[in-house]
């Protein structure tokens, strides 16, 4: 069975039942919950949106009020069309084993394709094992795009940036959003202070905010969850009462700015300076792209239900509340003062304030959790260096925290707050950043229509022409404003994209490296069962990135020390590109040679979103597949022989569950039951060593009990781990730029980066690194 395809299959078979069947009831608490984990970014937008689209001189409030229903017009459709349609209506189906964004976008398009650049990437063998899990059987038809893709490398290779590219800006977004959304909710200050005063205070509250926000990031999301949805619900009833309240006392004929008529006399009457204010309005779909990202955290028909009944048609009479105000409204000395607050009722101004800035608050957490939920993807598979990963959720794996990205985001947001100072040059930064992320999301998404979906080429022709066509008039207005503070986003993007080029570049050359330099099997088998080396007791687990073949590190060992292990364990651990991999399909186990050599070859595989177990859970795991591989290979090949070859996938079976094996602890009390609670405050935290024994009632014969046996006497006496410490060097000849990204600047982010989550996780007494240097 192929790595990547068994992965997939669980993946699809376990994760796209995970919402199928579930009761109204629980579709509506799911909905609930999604307001303040998905739509607290989108719902801060009308703190900000008027004020951007009239910041500077592009459009000016004139009597006529062509320009602010010229502009709520565009607002309506713009959120009908992108977010509801797009988004809500569309895009959302697009999940990744119930998983979105644009990696999982970019993910779901390689596991269907043979354009994979990741090593242990998916293949489209994954789409037929998913039709057999499925219950659906034959072959697809191969599309004419489908073949050009998996023909031509440089597609695949532009394939992969142009995700890293709506990667990166979603990570600029992660430093823009905060911003934009607290700087925006302290902005009422103006007019709840005397003049001149909120000049001094604005600044200081804002990044006293944001670092509380950053600082507090560590407890996780789930320890205020609670907290979030009710924020939020008050949050849409209070504007859309206000904006109810407006349109009936100030222009109850608002409503009629809604016909598209209106953008046509808007753009007609202001002309470049009303294509220029684009880049404000098109913040009314900012959060959007976190919707679709924190899709893995909801179901697909809470979240439609949540926009749909309560989000959308707060934002509409919102902005039509605002648009009612201001269209009443001439005497205002500039269009800084177009505003959310100005809209406001003086006597609600300091509720709504605090209101607004805890709503600000919720909307920058989802985004920043978005943030890290994105980089542990680009991590996983290969894209990004190693960063620790905390989960600061037992139940829900998406809740994590990187403390290496978290204060670095902090450090960007005040950076930006602190160097910008107002709204106009922060909001022209992000929205340039949002809509790059939905031109990307709207070209992979069309791929996958004809790819995954298997619609016609005309149905994705069609979505990208419409879509795409009001996206990129939307960049435009948004690129012009360069010096005006939309560099910032670029800047971020090619500093995070050069990050990720440069270590996928390198972690591919390694990679390439150690499948040129393994050693033969053959070579191996003809040492004899003693391997031409002293065998001691215990197991040694040679951890490798190979799938077949042994690897360099273990031959470059031998021959310095010729010694090792009773039992060795090959151990690859790989991340396919699927959200998780179910834990009856995470090992694959093979024997290398006849079984008196007693070498074993283990896959284990992890989805980007899995949670890697500690060492003891781990080794408990380990060694309890082998012993059922042993087991269950006994039943059906009574010679003892499995020859390992090149294409380990044949030979290789997913163990489904382990041999059961009893556990002896001496740390325990023999008093204590094992099936009484004790409370874990009166247990002292020892490391406890555990000792397997094999249960008398297994039915296994006397050649399997023997190796059975072996396998569990080398667990109790002992395991080591023997990790590969290998150092990149460009070869002699090499081109100038390639010997500084290998010889620098690749082995800078390797000595400044975490290694392997499994490594982090092996006790550092049983472990030997063997160091080798890799000229690439």
């Amino acid at each position: 069975m192929d790595l990547e395809a068994a992965g997939g299959a669980a993946a699809a078979a376990g994760h796209g039942k995970r919402w199928r069947g579930e009761s109204w009831r629980a579709t509506l608490l799911l909905a609930y919950q999604s307001l303040g984990v998905v739509y607290g970014d989108v719902a801060t937008s009308p703190l900000y949106v008027y004020k951007s689209a009239f910041a500077g001189d592009d459009i000016q409030h004139s009597a006529g009020n062509e320009e602010i229903y010229g502009v709520l017009s565009f607002v309506f459709w713009t959120l009908t069309l992108i977010t509801l349609l797009k988004y809500v209506l569309i895009v959302l189906r697009a999940d990744d084993g119930g998983e979105g964004g644009t990696f999982a976008l970019y993910s779901l398009i390689c596991r269907h394709v043979r354009a994979g650049l990741l090593p242990g990437g998916g293949t489209r063998d994954e789409l037929m094992e998913e039709d057999k899990a499925m219950g659906r059987h034959g072959e697809r038809p191969v599309s004419r795009v489908r073949a050009v893709l998996e023909k031509y490398r440089v597609l695949q290779r532009l394939l992969l940036l142009f995700a890293l590219l709506g990667t990166c800006m979603v990570i600029g977004d992660g430093v823009l959003t905060p911003a934009v959304s607290v700087f925006s909710a302290v902005s009422g200050l103006e007019l709840s202070m005397e003049k001149e005063q909120h000049k001094y205070i604005e600044l200081p509250v804002a990044c006293a905010i944001l670092v509380c926000l950053f600082a507090l990031q560590h407890y996780g999301t789930h320890k205020v969850g609670f907290l979030f949805a009710p924020i939020v619900c008050i949050w849409l009833l209070c504007i859309s009462a206000i904006g109810l309240y407006n349109i009936i006392h100030w222009d109850h004929r608002v409503y009629r700015a809604l016909s598209p008529y209106y953008m046509y006399q808007f753009l007609k009457k202001t002309q470049t300076g009303g294509w220029m204010s684009l880049g404000g309005i098109l913040l009314c779909v900012t959060g959007s792209e976190a919707m679709y990202a924190d899709l893995g955290h909801f179901s697909q028909s809470s979240i439609q239900i949540a926009f749909i009944s309560v989000v959308y048609p707060a934002l509409v009479l919102a902005y039509m509340g605002q648009a009612a105000f201001i269209s009443q409204h001439h005497n205002f000395e500039s269009s800084y003062h177009i505003g959310f607050y100005v809209s406001v009722p003086e006597s609600l101004r300091w509720p709504v304030l605090v209101i607004a800035i805890l709503a600000a608050v919720v909307g920058s957490q989802a985004i920043i959790t978005g943030t890290f939920s994105i980089i542990k993807q680009c991590s996983s598979l290969s894209c990004f260096p190693g960063v620790k990963i905390v989960h600061t959720s037992s139940t829900v794996h998406g809740q994590i925290y990187i403390p290496e990205i978290n204060w670095m985001l902090m450090v960007l947001c005040l950076a930006v707050t602190i160097g910008f100072r107002d709204t106009k040059h922060l909001a022209n930064a992000q929205g340039l950043a949002v809509i790059t992320v939905m031109l990307v999301t709207t070209c992979l998404m069309s791929l996958v229509i004809v790819l995954c979906w298997n619609k016609s080429i005309f149905l994705a022709l069609v979505f990208l022409l419409f879509f795409g066509t009001i996206e990129v008039l939307y960049f435009s207005a948004s690129l012009v404003k360069f010096h005006e503070g939309a560099w910032v986003p670029i800047t971020l993007s090619f500093i995070f994209m050069v990050v990720m080029c440069v270590w996928h570049y390198g972690t591919i050359k390694k990679y390439e490296f150690d499948v040129q330099n393994k050693v033969s099997v053959n070579w191996l088998l003809n040492l004899g069962p003693s391997l031409g080396i002293v065998r001691v007791r215990g197991i040694g687990l040679i951890h490798t990135e190979l799938m077949s073949g042994i690897p360099a590190i273990f031959s470059h060992f031998v021959t310095n020390l010729p010694a090792f292990h009773q039992v060795l364990v090959f151990l690859c651990v790989k991340s396919v590109p699927v959200p998780h991999v179910q834990p009856e399909e995470r090992f694959l186990v093979g024997r290398i040679g006849p079984k008196e050599y007693r070498l074993y070859r283990v896959i284990v595989r992890y989805g980007y979103r899995d949670v890697q177990k500690d060492d003891l859970e781990f080794e408990k795991e380990l060694v309890s597949n082998i012993a059922e591989f042993i087991r269950s290979i006994g039943e059906y090949d009574k010679n003892g022989f499995v020859e390992d070859t090149d294409k380990p996938s044949e030979k290789l079976s997913p163990v489904s569950t382990g041999i059961p094996l009893w556990e002896e602890d001496g740390d325990l009390d023999a008093s204590v039951s094992p099936h009484k609670e004790v409370d874990p405050q009166n247990i002292a935290p020892k490391r406890k060593k555990a000792r397997f024994m094999i249960p008398k009632s297994a039915q296994v014969d006397s050649e399997v009990r023997r190796e059975l046996q072996e396998l569990m006497d080398a667990r109790e006496a002992g395991m080591s781990f023997i990790l590969g410490h290998s150092y990149m060097k460009a070869k002699s000849g090499s081109s100038f730029i390639k010997r500084i990204v290998i010889n620098f600047f690749y082995e800078f982010l390797r000595k400044n980066s975490r290694g392997p989550a499994y490594a982090a996780n092996i006790p550092h007494a049983s472990t030997l690194e063997v160091g080798m240097v890799y000229q690439v």
